[in-house]
């Protein structure tokens, strides 16, 4: 049976919080299996396209365990997801990648940015929720084969380091500017991240300042100037 958005957080912030958790992370899972096989079509090789298709299979499996999951809740997965659709659309249309690599440095920044903040969020939930978030945020090996693809890249062609280093400032902008207004207009979720004060710039810069030298490291790692 679907849930009522309204009436849960009415009646139950903490369960609505964590509906609002498992959907934007339902959508995310599903959103990034559909960027994954996209890039598989890109990919310059055959070897490249069947280790980008494993990591969409991985995409699509952490899906399946958050549906399952809100299922159990009494939630159905599309009305779960459906409030964070337009950020997440918002967010792939104005970072749709130009070409492979530009796809892998997304993939590879983009999954980095959403574990670090859902990583922020699940040290609040209960800890049978904490455990599935962290199971779903694992990494299948995405960042491995980034690092190694896009390093190579760089040594093959000096030259694209400055175009991919421009590439992941413009992911991260609009990664964060979107969880931004995700939590604005989700007064449970919104809570939950922050400890029971509500939506607060401060707090929400304090937790953006984080993800963003993380987000430094990532870059760094990839040979990128961030």
């Amino acid at each position: 049976m679907a849930t009522d958005a309204h009436g849960d957080f009415e009646a139950d912030p903490q369960r609505q919080a964590v509906i609002d958790l498992l959907g934007v992370l339902a959508y995310g899972e599903l959103s990034g299996f559909e960027q994954l096989a996209a890039d598989a079509g890109r990919a310059p090789d055959l070897g490249d396209k069947a280790e980008i298709a494993q990591l969409a299979a991985a995409e699509l499996r952490h899906f399946e365990l958050l549906r399952e999951r809100l299922t159990q809740m009494g939630s159905d997965v599309a009305d779960a997801m459906e409030p964070f659709v337009r950020a997440v659309g918002i967010f792939h249309e104005s970072t749709a990648p130009a070409d492979w690599l530009e796809g892998v440095v997304k993939a590879y920044v983009g999954n980095g940015i959403a574990v670090d903040f859902y990583r922020e969020v699940s040290v609040l939930v209960d800890e049978s929720t904490r455990e599935l978030v962290l199971e779903v945020l694992s990494d299948t090996g995405q960042a491995e084969f980034a690092v190694d693809r896009v390093r190579r890249a760089i040594a093959a062609d000096p030259i694209v380091a400055g175009r991919l280093a421009l590439w992941g400032r413009r992911i991260v902008g609009e990664a964060l500017a979107q969880a931004q207004q995700v939590i604005s207009r989700r007064p449970a979720l919104a809570d939950l991240m922050l400890g029971g004060s509500g939506f607060d710039v401060v707090a929400v810069s304090e937790v953006f300042n984080r993800i963003t030298a993380q987000h430094t490291r990532r870059m760094a790692a990839l040979g990128l100037a961030a």
